[in-house]
């Protein structure tokens, strides 16, 4: 399985602990290659917590940040993209999208997941914008259902869930 990471460009120290019960219990479960936007804010701790448990991961970097220094064990891959160009990338090749809660790329992210018929999987509860997606969307987004959008207030019931799903289906090819 891969799954797309979207996670607030910005750190929070509060998220910390949640990012790493999320990934302590999805290797209990899963091993999957672990997608993310870059290597700053949460979206660092995100590649940490996933080394550290010997997951691959592969950052999918914007032009404006292609530059910046990755781990080693992390492949990086410079898009020529700028940001929102690179979430089409970094959700399309993806089997299903985990939010750990972020602004408007996240969500952007946790929409084209929809749009594209992926599983997807929302933290809530974690203080950013992206807790209004369970107010405003509470299953689907739109009349397609094109799948469903889980929400989460506990990171380890999220991972489990994402083991449950087995993700990996079409993309659905609808507008």
């Amino acid at each position: 399985m891969k799954l797309a990471v979207a996670a607030h460009s910005t750190d929070s120290e509060a998220l910390a602990p949640k990012i790493e019960a999320f990934f302590d219990e999805l290797v209990s479960c899963a091993k999957p290659v672990v997608l993310v936007g870059g290597y700053w804010g949460l979206m660092k701790r995100v590649v940490d917590a996933s080394l550290r448990r010997g997951l691959a991961v592969i950052a999918l970097l914007p032009i404006e940040r292609e530059d910046v220094e990755l781990p080693e064990g992390a492949v990086g891959i410079r898009t020529g993209c700028e940001y929102r160009c690179r979430s089409v990338m970094l959700v399309r090749s993806a089997d299903a999208v985990a939010a750990f809660g972020g602004a408007a790329g996240t969500m952007i992210e946790v929409l084209m997941g929809y749009a594209m018929g992926k599983p997807v999987f929302v933290l809530t509860n974690t203080g950013l914008a992206s807790d209004n997606l369970a107010k405003a969307f509470p299953e689907y987004i739109d009349e397609r259902k094109t799948a469903a959008v889980r929400y989460f207030g506990e990171p380890r019931e999220m991972a489990r869930e994402i083991c449950r799903s087995r993700a990996g289906g079409k993309i659905a090819e609808v507008g």
